[in-house]
């Protein structure tokens, strides 16, 4: 099979760039005129998603809650950013900015509406605590944990309350908890009043709560494990049947104590066969014991879809906060810099294209429209990139993002000049355009690659150490900085082969820049030199001879210097010779 010359490679770079952009904009338009989002509207757009700095958007303020008043500490501040953080995360919210806030508050503000279940996400911060169930009534949508880690519904009898005093329970399935004045109390709550607040009961004591939905009542006894016991939770389908699934996998001393609950727990019958997930104050869930489960890897099934497992999972997972806190405040903030800093950005990189433009083009002269159509075509593929991202991973463009794509555009200027240069090096040593080309791009690609790989690194570890305010700028930098490569690959040099066979370029028009008599090309092979600098004739035909003798060679230098001085090197070595034979 032949070798593909230059120009078959060329064109197949140029159709493979064709295919990647017409991929990117299929994958985009599935997501605005076919896959939906929760609320129904298309799941992706045609504009980038804007971050909180730019649009505005949900401002929720949570209040930490300490007992006998004391303040929290600042670890336990950081700890609570931490895990909310990721409670964000989880839903899919990029560039959701949490901070603290006098030493008490926490900050959480997200980019555009929040919806319900985020908000829900976020305002359910108390401590995540697993309790025995004592009693329940009403309507209880549960689950079995299984010995195999399968799960089905389970019907909720009928109870009756009956008060059995004692002055010491055993353990925390023990009714003796339920006194007649706990008694009293369950049959009074109201889970409607929100002066009920069980977010702040005793670990130590039975507890009286419901469900999120306040259909079922609950009397638990005392916390037996807590959120911290559970290093990880996720949701997935049941292979045996089909059914969603939220599986849970505790720590080596979580392992420990659950085991010796399920084992306490398995031969007791409904309701005291029931654990209770707690989740500020609410029951998450309330799964019975199918059997002594030891290796700390539960699982919980039942009337699941896919977004209730995955939120109970992201609950599990995320809930162990070392504090309680309550919601100041919840509303909707205007734009900190808003559209008037969005336009600033853009005019900015405006300016910066039309600044490379001009320079590429009084340095390059007609091959600087290369460079201005290979930034161009990186524009179009970092644009669309960012609806992508923004629909599959939530990215939001801040101005720090906008900042980092206008420096972009410096850096991928950078490197066309690397190349460029290389090429007119290639043919001041008097190689001919298609030689120059192929040559140049061999010599320049490896410093290009070193170049982008730096600045890759340095994006990553910019993204990884620095604040969320950083971050946007960190990930477009290294973004555009990928895409840079995949253009010089995929468009400038494969559109180089081709117009080095052009005949404006191919014969080194003067305008072309690619002229080898403007660059100084001296220097016709071994041995042989075209006429020196500086004897070069002047008049009609002859050319600026700056440039050539910036460029020339130390031989060329050396030739020049013979020719020119050879009479008056002679002159000066016969008067030497006359001198010293006395001769005048």
């Amino acid at each position: 099979m032949a070798t593909p010359t230059p120009v078959r490679r060329a064109w197949r770079a140029l159709l493979g760039l064709l295919v990647i952009t017409a991929v990117l904009f299929g994958i985009n338009a599935l997501g605005v005129y076919v896959f939906k989002d929760s609320a129904g509207e298309p799941a992706s757009s045609w504009v980038p998603e804007l971050a909180l700095d730019l649009q505005g958007g949900t401002q929720i303020i949570l209040e930490a809650q300490v007992a006998d008043g004391a303040s929290p500490t600042g670890e336990q501040l950081n700890q609570a950013v931490t895990i909310i953080r990721q409670r964000i995360d989880a839903t899919g919210v990029g560039e959701a900015d949490v901070t603290t806030e006098g030493g008490r508050n926490i900050v959480v503000q997200i980019p555009g509406e929040a919806d319900e279940e985020t908000r829900a996400r976020i305002q359910a911060s108390a401590q995540l605590q697993l309790r025995a169930v004592l009693f329940v009534s009403g309507e209880v949508s549960g689950s079995f944990i299984g010995e195999d880690g399968t799960a089905t519904p389970y019907p909720t009898p009928d109870p009756t309350l009956e008060s059995t005093p004692s002055a010491s329970p055993s353990n925390g399935s023990d009714v003796s908890w339920i006194t007649p004045a706990l008694q009293a109390q369950f049959q009074a709550y109201n889970c409607a009043d929100p002066a009920n607040d069980p977010a702040n009961a005793p670990a130590d004591q039975p507890l009286i709560t419901c469900d999120a939905t306040g259909t079922a009542k609950y009397i638990l006894g005392p916390v037996e494990l807590n959120g911290e016991a559970i290093s990880d939770a996720s949701a997935g389908l049941v292979q045996t049947t089909n059914q969603w699934a939220v599986n849970i996998v505790f720590n080596g001393e979580g392992t420990e104590t659950f085991s010796s609950i399920s084992s306490r727990l398995y031969p007791l019958s409904t309701p005291l066969n029931q654990f209770a997930f707690i989740l500020d104050g609410d029951v998450l869930s309330a799964p019975s014991m199918n059997g002594i489960i030891t290796d700390g890897k539960p699982q919980i099934t039942g009337q699941f879809t896919q977004e209730t497992a995955q939120t109970l999972a992201d609950q599990l997972k995320y809930g162990a906060l070392p504090l309680s806190f309550t919601v100041q405040s919840s509303d909707t903030i205007s734009a900190t810099l808003g559209s008037q800093q969005l336009m600033i950005g853009l005019l900015t990189g405006l300016i910066g294209l039309v600044l490379v433009a001009i320079y590429s083009l009084s340095v390059y002269r007609a091959l600087g429209t290369v460079i201005v159509a290979s930034i161009l075509v990186m524009g179009i593929l970092t644009y669309i990139s960012l609806c992508i991202l923004a629909w599959r991973m939530g990215f939001r463009l801040s101005l720090a993002g906008v900042a980092g794509v206008i420096v972009s555009i410096g850096f991928t200027a950078d490197s066309f000049i690397v190349y460029f240069e290389r090429i007119r090096d290639e043919l001041r040593d008097g190689k001919s355009i298609t030689s120059a080309v192929e040559d140049g791009w061999a010599r320049a690609k490896r410093t290009i690659y070193i170049s982008k790989s730096i600045n890759i690194l340095a994006a990553v570890v910019l993204y990884i150490l620095a604040d969320a305010t950083v971050k946007g700028f960190a990930f477009t930098l290294g973004l555009t900085t990928v895409i840079d490569v995949l253009i010089f690959i995929l468009f400038t040099h494969p559109v180089m082969q081709l117009l080095a066979r052009t005949r404006f370029f191919g014969s080194g028009h003067p305008l072309s820049g690619l002229d080898p008599t403007a660059l100084g090309a001296v220097y016709r092979g071994r041995a042989q030199f075209r006429a020196p600098v500086g004897t070069v004739a002047k008049g009609k035909g002859a050319r600026s001879r700056g440039e050539a003798e910036r460029r020339q060679t130390i031989a060329e230098r050396k030739r020049a210097a013979e020719l020119s001085g050879t009479t008056s090197t002679t002159a000066d070595h016969n008067g030497a010779v006359d001198a010293k034979g006395g001769r005048d």
